[in-house]
């Protein structure tokens, strides 16, 4: 079963101000089989509960009397100041959302100079988004089983005009997806990636996109299970670009990135992989101590408020990531969609840091979270 187009036309929402508000439209514009593509995790879905449920834990203990008449969200990342710590995670196949695909998704990230990260699977040509891309943007790579392909894919992404490769490191095989299994899910034209639009390439049934495919077994025939880290220095040398590794949560993982000059992508795939994986906040204290800023780390993984953000941040991150709440901006609203979803976590955000005391992101130390009870 494939779902028609989303139709275009979102219902009034006069005070859409909040994540929550653009997901509950989405849900409205998007066929449910499309909404549950997106929102799904693995089985039981707990990690994806996890996820949110770790910030919630924690409390936020303010400082007051500092004499902070402003604050500053600038971050830099490999070399590119950024206004906000925000930046987009790789998501696959766009079209599914929205008709224009990642064209709006990156005209809507350059509207606020949020940088994004491109999938593999996205909808349109790496060619076609580099083209569209007014601001800054990374690959997103799936190691292929041919490895000539996959250093095409790379110096194809270069040549477009990304900045860095994220390489995913926690995706051997994709995870049980109990939603689109049960929706008989496939990925329909509009969605289907572009890049791997050859022969060997994957069909609208893959995987990789969503699950149910044709072929037997565990494994995809294209990705490869078999990624090790001299994999990841070999792309750091062949693609001439910065490399992260997408999919660490554990410390002595992060420690060897840091050793090699990789930079750490703290993630569990949105809890669409392994179930009960722990939430990337949760060991990202232990992670910061293990890189001991040799290297950006980046954290993704239920974060809905800018209250998320801060904590994150001071707790060791570099910047976050957004996967499913710019997809309900781009399914709504397109680009201008996108745009809504990012100002309006960078408001908050602001406000988070100006409550705190906190000027800028510097400012954001460990001892402003504890315990929530």
């Amino acid at each position: 079963m494939t779902p028609s187009p989303p139709a275009r036309s979102a219902p009034q929402h006069p005070h859409r101000i909040t994540l929550a508000d653009f997901r509950a439209a989405a849900r409205e514009v998007l066929p449910a089989t499309a909404f549950d593509y997106l929102e799904g995790g693995a089985a039981d879905e707990r990690t994806v509960r996890w996820n949110a449920e770790a910030y919630e834990r924690l409390a936020l203990l303010p400082r007051v009397l500092t004499g902070t008449s402003g604050v500053d969200t600038r971050r830099t990342l490999y070399g590119t100041e950024l206004p906000s710590p925000i930046v987009l995670a790789p998501t696959a196949s766009h079209g599914l959302f929205h008709p224009e695909a990642e064209a709006a998704t990156v005209r809507g990230a350059a509207a606020t100079g949020a940088l994004t990260t491109v999938s593999t699977f996205s909808t349109l040509t790496l060619e076609e988004i580099g083209a569209a891309a007014t601001g800054p943007w990374w690959f997103q790579l799936y190691v292929q089983r041919d490895r000539a392909l996959t250093e095409e894919l790379v110096h194809r992404a270069r040549e477009a005009g990304a900045g860095a490769c994220v390489v995913t490191v926690d995706t051997p095989v994709t995870g049980l997806r109990e939603r689109d299994l049960r929706n008989g899910f496939a990925l329909p034209s509009h969605g289907t990636p572009a890049n791997l639009a050859s022969p060997g390439g994957p069909s609208a049934g893959s995987s990789t996109g969503a699950p149910g495919s044709t072929h037997q077994g565990i494994h995809d025939p294209r990705i490869d299970p078999a990624v090790g880290w001299s994999d990841l220095e070999r792309l750091r040398t062949v693609s001439g670009l910065p490399v992260l590794a997408k999919g660490i949560v554990r410390p002595d993982d992060a420690r060897r990135a840091a050793e090699a000059g990789i930079g750490v992508w703290m993630s569990n795939h949105g809890g669409r992989n392994l179930d009960t994986a722990t939430a990337p906040l949760a060991t990202l204290p232990a992670v910061a101590d293990a890189v001991a800023g040799r290297v950006p780390i980046v954290v993704d993984g239920g974060i809905r408020r800018g209250t998320d953000v801060v904590k994150a941040l001071a707790l060791g991150a570099d910047a976050v990531a957004l996967g499913r709440p710019y997809v309900w901006g781009l399914a709504v609203d397109g680009a201008d969609g996108v745009s809504a979803t990012l100002r309006a976590l960078h408001r908050e955000t602001e406000l988070a840091l100006a409550l705190l005391g906190a000027p800028d992101l510097a400012s954001l130390t460990p001892d402003l979270v504890g315990p929530a009870w």
